[in-house]
């Protein structure tokens, strides 16, 4: 906008100078002046208002020049910004097509919406890598902004789907606005990738659950049945409700509550918890473990065996997380 209202002024400016130049050396009127430094500056060439004498063609001269240097001027800026930004876009989106290319192991977002936001903002904060497929011109530009990685278009096409390389994903989280889009999108995700998790939103309305269940959503959150029951909680167990908060996001008592995956070949497999010294070597505490097969053993005893592809839940200073996870 700056640079527009620079040309429009410039541009008033000479025809400003031009009016007032005709007056004062051919005593023209306003009228014929204006007349002249028109016709003048965009080299229409038609009549002139009258004979001019040497200083009106000295000053005609100028004006052309002027003129012509400011036409020069402004089309070369209208084609910079015509033409340079196209090419940026473009290469832009080449760049950002090659990135995606690249990516495996990663999880889809398909929508940007207010809790896709947070979603992305909690996935880039723990360092997993997301694409975001939305067709919103305005969260396109903030996703721009946000330097995440992004595919525009719909997110229940199976191109799209694929060119975000849903078959070598981890996951897929579908949150737009609409239930219906949801269950296409979960749909149309299973049938490319059987292995992949689905979470899929739901508005909480009778009936919607079950369909993204058998769209093949393995997860189904309702933001408002959450929130509700966490107001709830606020005021029923505050102590309780606070403890959590502090565990699960960190905070000033420097604990975090954390999930580990055990690998086939890792030195705790075939030991129990008491064997493994994971309390004594890194002050932490195992609350739960899940078994490959989904079963949850909580507060598991000093007894029980880790196996391979166990999930430990644990309880602990981060940095000491971050060590067992290392050497786990």
């Amino acid at each position: 906008m700056n640079k527009i209202l620079i040309f429009i002024l410039i541009f008033f400016g000479l025809v400003s100078f031009g009016t007032t130049g005709y007056v004062l050396l051919e005593n023209y009127s306003f009228l014929d002046g204006l007349y002249m430094t028109i016709i003048t500056i965009t080299t229409v060439g038609f009549s002139e208002v009258g004979q001019l004498n040497a200083d009106g063609k000295i000053f005609t001269i100028v004006l052309i020049i002027l003129g012509v240097g400011f036409a020069m001027l402004t089309i070369g800026k209208i084609g910079e910004a015509v033409v340079g930004g196209g090419l940026q876009a473009a290469y832009g989106r080449i760049k950002m097509n090659k990135k995606i290319a690249r990516i495996k192991n990663h999880y889809i977002v398909c929508g940007f919406g207010r809790i896709g936001r947070v979603i992305c903002r909690l996935l880039a904060e723990n360092n997993r890598p997301f694409v975001v497929i939305d067709n919103n011109p305005r969260e396109i530009k903030k996703l721009k902004d946000y330097g995440y990685l992004y595919y525009e278009g719909e997110a229940s096409d199976d191109d799209v789907l694929i060119n975000v390389r849903v078959k070598r994903a981890n996951g897929l989280i579908a949150v737009v606005s609409s239930d219906a889009d949801n269950v296409f999108i979960s749909l149309s995700a299973r049938g490319l990738n059987g292995d992949l998790f689905i979470m899929a939103r739901s508005s909480g309305a009778q009936g919607v659950e079950t369909k993204l269940l058998h769209a093949g959503a393995d997860k189904v959150i309702s933001p408002y049945y959450i929130g509700g029951c966490r107001m709830a909680q606020l005021v029923l167990r505050p102590t309780v409700t606070d403890f959590i908060d502090l565990t699960v996001q960190g905070g000033e008592l420097g604990l975090r509550l954390e999930e580990l995956e055990v690998p086939p070949d890792g030195k705790s497999v075939n030991k129990t918890l008491m064997d493994s010294e994971i309390r004594k070597n890194y002050d932490l505490i195992v609350v739960a473990i899940k078994r490959v097969k989904g079963d949850m053993l909580f507060n598991p005893n000093p007894n029980t065996m880790i196996m391979a592809g166990d999930t430990l839940v644990v309880l602990g200073e981060y940095e000491k997380i971050m060590e067992l996870e290392k050497e786990i």
